[in-house]
């Protein structure tokens, strides 16, 4: 009898400064959401990171650099968040537990580590191209996966459903948080979760 012999190839675990590499735009990630991209500072987020300012350059070539990391890492967490949303509800209540978790009073709270797009959204025009396309990737797919979840995925007119979803969410979220009425702010919230996520009857 021949039996046959498998190599499990394992990936290499991550050097001290791959580790710090990944601490660092975790917490740009956080930082540009919560304060901004132009009040976002190289020292400061060492700082926050718990390491030196002069450790910077070993790590990034330029704080643009940095930034289309944090940029791309705060959409990745967005869509996996997302994800597992759409695989922890039944399959036809995907989309509706999406928006809901979207529009949702937690999400509205948790700035630094919510949707980057409603964070950031106003601010992208004048990022450098760079920044602007490791977003726009990741935009790209949050309304893919919107899009998957519709029931007439693939259909005519769903890929044109999933943007109109998305920029529902996304524009609520924004004018929720602009608005100093808290009345208002949890109007906006509700009338859109009614529209596009209303509860079951």
């Amino acid at each position: 009898m021949t039996v046959a012999i498998v190599t499990v190839t394992r990936p290499a675990p991550k050097r001290k400064k791959e580790i710090t590499h990944d601490h660092i735009v975790e917490v740009a990630a956080r930082a540009i959401r919560r304060s901004g991209y132009d009040g976002t500072g190289v020292a400061d987020i060492m700082k926050e990171a718990g390491l030196t300012h002069g450790g910077f350059y070993a790590h990034f070539p330029s704080r643009e650099a940095l930034l289309v990391e944090a940029a791309d890492r705060a959409g990745a967490d967005a869509v996996e968040l997302f994800e597992q949303i759409a695989a922890s509800a039944p399959p036809e209540q995907a989309l509706t537990s999406m928006v809901r978790a979207y529009l949702s009073r937690e999400h509205f709270e948790d700035i630094e580590t919510g949707c980057p797009v409603s964070a950031l959204g106003s601010e992208m025009p004048r990022q450098a191209p760079a920044v602007r396309r490791a977003a726009t990737r990741r935009i790209k797919e949050m309304v893919d996966l919107i899009a998957r979840q519709l029931p007439d995925w693939g259909q005519p007119g769903s890929h044109e459903q999933a943007l109109l979803t998305a920029a529902t969410i996304v524009g609520t979220m924004v004018l929720a948080r602009a608005v100093d009425d808290p009345k208002l702010s949890d109007a906006f919230l509700d009338v859109a979760v009614e529209k596009f996520a209303p509860a079951e009857k």
